[in-house]
């Protein structure tokens, strides 16, 4: 899944869940994306901490808010 695929569907989650935190939205895109994104999502975020093992779930949520933040931008 691209970037730009994963900010659509966190895009979509958040539309669909208004009142949820940005972290909550990314878990909610996580769960959606099915266990091997969520591996894979998993496996990018321990590459970009140089690290070999962590829980799968919240590595990847970390994933998702670190595409996410990052593509937005700094804020005005």
């Amino acid at each position: 899944m691209s970037d730009e695929e994963l900010i659509v569907e966190f895009a979509l989650t958040r539309l669909d869940n208004p009142g949820l935190e940005l972290e909550e939205v990314a878990a909610l895109v996580v769960r959606r994306v099915g266990p091997e994104r969520m591996v894979e999502f998993a496996g990018q975020t321990l590459v970009h901490r140089d690290e070999l093992r962590g829980a799968v779930f919240p590595a990847a949520v970390e994933h998702v808010l670190r595409v996410v933040l990052t593509l937005r931008g700094p804020r005005d």
